[in-house]
């Protein structure tokens, strides 16, 4: 009786969790059955094709260089020998620490008509403007190309692992069997690591229809932007409202075309994991290798991060040592707020899920870990509704019974947008704390209820000692996303709040982007921390 209450108590628990992270899913959904507005009517009408053809065709063009870049460097790293490949293996994924934003800026400064490289060609050539060409970064090529160098990492990952583990046996196999490596890569290996390809690339267009910075700095129409001119410009919320529901039919199609592709394959069933004998490359085959896996790292890591550093230390932020303080404080505010409540909420939903292992459980910790699929943008305009009329509802109450003016609790404060970070980065968090729960034998917890312990005692005494790394993993991955975090922190910030990844966004918008490079530099930094993270998980794994 008594292992059934606690049993409920969790399923609730988990229950109530998924409820708090689906309130805005379920606002945008809802509005598309709201009246239709004058501001959407204009809006389907004239520039809602435009938003749609260039999401998709900035997510195909994404979608085509991170699978180039990121199964290229994988194949290489994983089934060849080459000079520098052991640091090439980890550096390849140091992209990921600089957020694509900061890098449009880097290299819009640096390509621009007025840049130096353009300068130099000018003064080499003696050629004036329009006697030479020169592509234009301020474009959706060029966003597209800058979002690629970001955010290939992911499908590298993904694929390396999969090339080392799913395809060494079958790879082998059709070697022995006389066939070519071009023929067995591409008959054999890459087939079998298609799951993986496509739950990397699911990542990268998630991140791209999320993107913000890189597309407005670009001056490139998409849903995000829309969103963002839609609440501003316009100043109709309702419409906005209907715009990230349609931008919500993408994500649902991604996660469809995710959960499909991993379904198991005879591929898979019949592999076995193994190591990929890897063939020695020499001569001019062993350089371009090299030079092919260290282009990725000097365009998407080096050039940016050498660059932001020359600016910081010639330039800087002119409030560098006062309000710069500022900054800092706001940005460790809310991610640290964040972070520890998404850890919390992790590690009932994995509890949860230990205990009870339920189909109800597990259905709530899917629609619970569903926000990191959801844009930053989305997320704003699903809270801001509900959020509001909260608070309206608990000022008239203490109003008019107590006469006591409770002013405004959670909109216009750093608490909503602790909310909107908790629901996007929830994702992160569960996947580290239950990877690490999944790795303590079920006979401790048997051994420790056999002794009389409660469940809430084992979970201190026995799983959270053994999770530390995991809980630990956990919170640097969420703390480290929040710093980051662009669009929702722009739509829900308080008046006159401030986070490092808003004063680089303001500062680069004036187009002051050698005084915006000490807050993107602090930024790239703190991103380094999950990428180290990340080897060295990948290095015991």
């Amino acid at each position: 009786m008594q292992n059934q209450q606690t049993q409920w108590r969790w399923l609730i628990s988990s229950f109530l969790i998924s409820v708090f992270t689906l309130v805005p899913v379920i606002v945008v959904l809802t509005s598309l059955f709201a009246p239709t507005t004058s501001t959407w009517s204009h809006i389907s009408s004239s520039v809602l094709p435009g938003y749609v053809g260039n999401t998709l065709l900035l997510m195909v063009q994404v979608a085509l260089y991170t699978t180039v870049i990121g199964v290229g460097t994988a194949w290489l790293t994983a089934a060849t020998e080459f000079p520098g490949r052991r640091i090439l293996t980890w550096a390849l994924m140091l992209p990921l620490a600089a957020p694509a934003y900061i890098v449009a800026y880097v290299y819009t400064d640096l390509l621009d008509y007025s840049g130096p490289v353009q300068t130099l060609i000018r003064s080499l050539t003696g050629l004036y403007a329009g006697e030479y060409y020169f592509p234009e970064i301020r474009s959706l090529s060029g966003a597209a190309f800058i979002i690629s160098l970001v955010l290939y990492p992911y499908v590298y990952l993904l694929v390396r692992v999969a090339f080392i583990q799913r395809s060494a046996t079958l790879y082998d196999a059709a070697r022995t069997l006389g066939a070519s490596p071009f023929y067995a890569f591409w008959r054999i290996a890459l087939p079998a690591a298609r799951p993986a390809l496509v739950g990397g690339l699911a990542l990268v267009l998630m991140e791209t229809l999320a993107d913000y910075g890189t597309v407005d700095y670009f001056a490139v129409p998409t849903f995000s932007t829309g969103i963002f001119r839609t609440w501003f410009s316009m100043g109709d919320k309702a419409a906005a409202l209907k715009l990230a529901a349609v931008m919500f039919s993408f994500v649902v199609l991604l996660i469809v075309i995710e959960k499909y592709n991993r379904r198991p394959s005879q591929a898979q069933a019949i592999a076995r994991d193994g190591n990929l004998q890897r063939t020695q490359l020499t001569g001019l085959v062993a350089a371009g290798a090299t030079l092919l896996c260290v282009l990725p790292v000097v365009l998407g890591s080096l050039i940016p991060g050498g660059t932001l550093a020359y600016f910081a230390l010639t330039t800087g932020d002119p409030l560098l040592g006062h309000g710069f303080t500022g900054f800092i404080g706001n940005s460790l505010q809310v991610a640290l707020s964040a972070t520890l409540a998404a850890v919390i909420i992790a590690l009932v939903l994995t509890y949860a899920k230990r205990l009870t292992d339920s189909k109800a459980v597990n259905l709530s910790i899917q629609l619970s870990t569903l926000g990191y699929a959801l844009p930053g943008a989305l997320l704003a305009v699903g809270l801001f509704a509900p959020v509001s009329q909260f608070d309206r509802a608990i000022a008239t109450f203490f109003d008019e019974q107590f006469d006591i003016q409770t002013g405004l609790l959670l909109t216009g404060t750093v608490a909503i947008v602790v909310y909107a970070y908790v629901v996007r980065f929830l994702t992160v968090a569960f996947n580290s704390t239950n990877s690490g729960m999944e790795a303590i034998p079920p006979i401790y917890d048997q051994a420790a209820r056999s002794l009389g312990a409660t469940p809430w005692r084992v979970l201190k005494s026995i799983h959270l000692p053994l999770m530390s790394r995991s809980i630990l993993a956990a919170g640097i991955l969420v703390f480290v996303d929040s710093m980051r975090e662009l669009p929702a922190t722009l739509l829900l910030r308080p008046f006159d709040f401030e986070t490092l990844a808003t004063r680089v966004y303001k500062l680069a918008s004036d187009e002051r982007i050698a005084e915006a490079s000490t807050a993107s530099l602090l930024i790239v930094v703190i991103g380094l921390v999950p990428v180290l993270l990340l080897n060295k998980l990948s290095d015991k794994r």
